[in-house]
């Protein structure tokens, strides 16, 4: 069995240096984020507004199209959650969404893509030491339907007890939307499931991954709630990188236990990304709207 030793030594090597990368890019931001004092963001917004008052013409466009400008302004307003925060979370669900189409059209038409995702698998091979699987195996549980929706209960109840309640429509359309999309995806175009290569199996079609799915819109939405009210930036982004680095985890694990290709996972990813951005926008106007009252 020493043929055993290496794969598996250079696994959590590799795992080592993730994890530290990881922890390194959060120090970036936060540094970043120290920087940018509100009076350095009131001087960059003061600059943005100078430049722009000085660019030739603009006054004048501005009074020939008074209806356009003010949809512009309003779109990028950051005085209200409906003004520049909804436009970047639409802008970046639509990129999830031309992602996402690109991804399955390929999946349908079975381009390169499909060579790519038996390359992948055939790779992982090696690493496939049983203590590893085992191991993998219990991280994969944390994704399964009856873990989920234990998890989404007692997270529904902990934010009805702290009179957090806004949070709970976003929660429910982020688990059931994802849930919902996954599933339509799965039998409309009805994927094989790779080879099963270890102890671990499945019924449903392949592609997206559930899973992965999962683990993105619930446990991101937790992170999200848990984070969104801490004054802690530090605590934060110790939350949201233990938050990416479970739900990595857990998708590596598909990969690992040979149920799933590489694209199942990579669209599972997208799809929870998707109705993440969904419940995060649904929560913040509701808390938007909350507070206005």
């Amino acid at each position: 069995m020493a043929h055993h030793t290496l794969p598996f030594g250079l696994l959590i090597g590799m795992l080592a240096v993730l994890l530290l990368a990881g922890r390194l890019l959060a120090g970036l931001i936060r540094w970043a984020i120290r920087r940018a004092t509100p009076a350095t963001r009131r001087m960059a917004i003061r600059t943005g507004d100078a430049l722009v008052r000085r660019r030739p013409g603009f006054d004048a466009i501005s009074r020939r199209f008074p209806r356009p400008r003010a949809w512009i302004a309003g779109r990028l307003a950051t005085d209200r959650f409906t003004g520049l925060p909804l436009t970047l979370i639409v802008v970046a669900a639509g990129t999830l969404v031309a992602l996402g189409s690109d991804l399955a059209e390929d999946v349908i038409q079975r381009e390169r893509i499909v060579q790519f995702d038996a390359r992948v698998n055939t790779a992982l091979a090696p690493l496939r030491h049983p203590d590893l699987l085992h191991v993998f195996a219990g991280i994969t549980h944390l994704a399964d339907l009856t873990t989920l929706v234990a998890v989404v209960l007692v997270a529904t109840a902990f934010l009805w007890a702290n009179h957090r309640r806004t949070y709970i429509p976003g929660l429910l359309l982020t688990v059931l939307g994802s849930q919902a999309l996954t599933y339509a995806g799965k039998y409309a175009i009805d994927r094989p499931r790779p080879e099963f290569l270890t102890f671990a199996s499945a019924a449903t079609p392949s592609f997206p991954s559930g899973h992965a799915t999962a683990a993105m819109a619930v446990y991101g939405f937790i992170a999200y709630a848990i984070a969104r009210v801490r004054p802690d930036t530090r605590l934060r982004f110790e939350l949201v990188y233990g938050c990416g680095a479970l739900i990595a985890l857990i998708a590596f694990s598909r990969l690992l236990l040979s149920v799933h290709f590489a694209s199942d996972v990579a669209a599972g990813l997208l799809v929870g990304g998707f109705w993440l951005l969904a419940g995060f926008a649904l929560t913040e106007y509701l808390n938007d709207r909350a507070a206005r009252r």
